[in-house]
């Protein structure tokens, strides 16, 4: 039963985390903040990763009979993915902030809607997989439950970034608000990615 939630709630994940990367796109024709369009990159590249470590847990637990090598191989695979999105993502961050120059934000709610739910939906999701890796140890919901961690404190991030815009988008302040926010957000995005490439390595 426990294998079982594991992998609803893995499958529940990659069907929350589809319709924003989506959203965020469409809204990226309204809006033209760096900070958007960085968490564009981002939500695209952890849906790669979610999906994978989704079909990498589904076929573990089908196939439990398999050599222990190869169950070891697949959950580096997949947390491998989840680490390498997180870098990328960041990485991509950190060149759209610094090369960005557009001043004109544009309409950036269809954004900031995404970033607070986001908040929401991502705290969930990483308190429900530190219990079940709490409950039945295992390597792809422990990591998991970090990069959900991750994406809801990035995705606060962006919130504050967005609000001060959206409150005052003319003012001098919002295109350093909206770099530092950028950068902030693509920072602990490489960190915690590398930490778990790194993490990966050691197994």
């Amino acid at each position: 039963m426990k294998k079982e939630a594991g992998e609803r709630t893995l499958l529940t994940s990659v069907i929350l985390s589809s319709p924003g990367a989506i959203v965020v796109g469409i809204g990226l024709f309204l809006g033209r903040s760096s900070t958007q369009i960085a968490d564009f990159i981002r939500r695209t590249a952890e849906l790669v990763a979610i999906i994978v470590s989704w079909l990498v847990y589904r076929h573990i637990h089908r196939h439990e009979g398999q050599e222990a090598v190869i169950k070891e191989k697949l959950e580096r695979i997949a947390n491998l993915c989840v680490g390498a999105a997180m870098c990328l993502s960041g990485a991509a961050m950190i060149l759209i902030a610094l090369f960005s120059v557009e001043t004109e934000k544009g309409n950036v709610i269809p954004g900031l809607v995404i970033a607070v739910l986001g908040v929401t939906t991502n705290s969930w999701f990483w308190l429900r997989f530190r219990k079940l890796n709490r409950n039945t140890p295992d390597a792809i919901l422990a990591v998991q439950s970090k990069l959900y961690r991750a994406k809801a404190l990035v995705d606060a991030c962006v919130t504050a970034s967005l609000a001060f815009i959206a409150v005052a988008p003319f003012s001098p302040a919002a295109r350093y608000v909206d770099l530092i926010g950028s950068i902030i957000v693509a920072v602990y995005l490489v960190m915690n990615g590398f930490i778990t490439l790194q993490g990966k390595k050691k197994m």
